[in-house]
């Protein structure tokens, strides 16, 4: 497919709010996925400097 124009490429062929959805949606949960692996670490790494197993909490 070709485009000769941003605001064609923008529109996607009529299928924009799909592509543009589906491709922000993709990034936002790459985002929250990353977040939440950088808080587990941070967690576990705060864990092992106190000593704390993180399965045996009591």
């Amino acid at each position: 497919m070709q485009w000769n124009s941003l605001s064609e490429f923008l529109a996607m062929g009529g299928y924009a709010l799909y592509v543009w959805g589906s491709f922000g949606a993709t990034a936002l949960v790459m985002l929250c996925e990353s977040l939440l692996i950088r808080s587990q670490r941070r967690q576990i790494v705060r864990n092992l400097h106190n000593g704390v197993d993180s399965h045996h909490e009591s």
